[in-house]
């Protein structure tokens, strides 16, 4: 089975402190996986190696069967669609720019177009703005949408390079609970595509049926990677989240609560 993310004893260190601490992790074709643990854990230094912002301190990495030192990173980026509140660094751009155009220049992985765009771009962008029912926006500017609106905007913008690996860091920040179950339903879209994804977020019951593996990070050292089923147990998250957490399942969705 093809390795879509393969780290080997990665350490990474920053201002004299570890951060990550030998993580050994592999991610193989066919695996969604879903990434917990609090904050401080280590989940965005792990993003930001897998895309390569971050070179780790020690170990080796390999994603989509490109091994780091040996690879363009920029040309990798391209392979890998991201969706992130880190994008807010491009919010005054961003704000007058229309929902058709934000999503076509994924297709060239920046923010704005500054490319020539063809009649399939459009014609692509066209089919996701429907496949997301997103038709209500055309010619909406960015800075008029709901926080639920722009996130299916930028997820939309990640696939149109059509990428093999799409990186999803809390998507349902700030969204009500009809946006999120709007949102978690489109991801399950997404996966059947399909698409290997990696799922970030701070709330279990988000892990949906489609996600198969669960990454449990705990002070920047893996606690627990695995079948969900197996990564997901009372002991396993009472000991990572140090609080005493109960799991049910209802779905294919695992539901927590926590015990006094």
């Amino acid at each position: 089975m093809t390795s879509i993310i393969r780290m080997n004893d990665v350490s990474w260190v920053r201002g004299g402190r570890t951060i990550l601490h030998g993580v050994n992790w592999e991610v193989k074709e066919g695996e969604q996986w879903a990434i917990l643990g609090l904050n401080g854990s280590g989940k965005t230094s792990l993003l930001n190696i897998v895309t390569g912002y971050q070179y780790p301190t020690r170990g080796e990495v390999e994603v989509l069967g490109y091994r780091f030192g040996q690879v363009s990173l920029p040309e990798l980026r391209r392979q890998i669609g991201f969706v992130s509140s880190s994008l807010d660094q491009f919010h005054e751009t961003l704000q007058a720019e229309t929902v058709e155009d934000i999503i076509v220049s994924g297709k060239f992985a920046t923010i704005g177009l500054y490319d020539a765009v063809t009649d399939d771009d459009r014609s692509m962008a066209e089919s996701f703005i429907e496949s997301f029912r997103l038709e209500a926006l055309k010619g909406k500017r960015y800075a008029t949408l709901s926080q639920g609106e722009k996130r299916k905007t930028l997820i939309a913008r990640a696939l149109m390079a059509n990428p093999k690996l799409l990186i999803l860091d809390e998507p349902t920040v700030g969204l009500d609970l009809l946006a999120r179950e709007e949102m978690l339903s489109l991801i399950e879209q997404i996966i059947a595509r399909p698409c290997h994804v990696l799922y970030v977020t701070h709330y279990i019951e988000e892990i949906v049926e489609s996600i198969t593996h669960v990454l449990l990070l705990q002070d920047g050292r893996i606690a627990a990677a695995g079948r969900k089923e197996d990564v997901l147990t009372d002991e396993r998250l009472s000991e990572a989240f140090r609080l005493h957490i109960r799991v049910h399942w209802e779905n294919g969705r695992p539901w927590v609560s926590v015990r006094r």
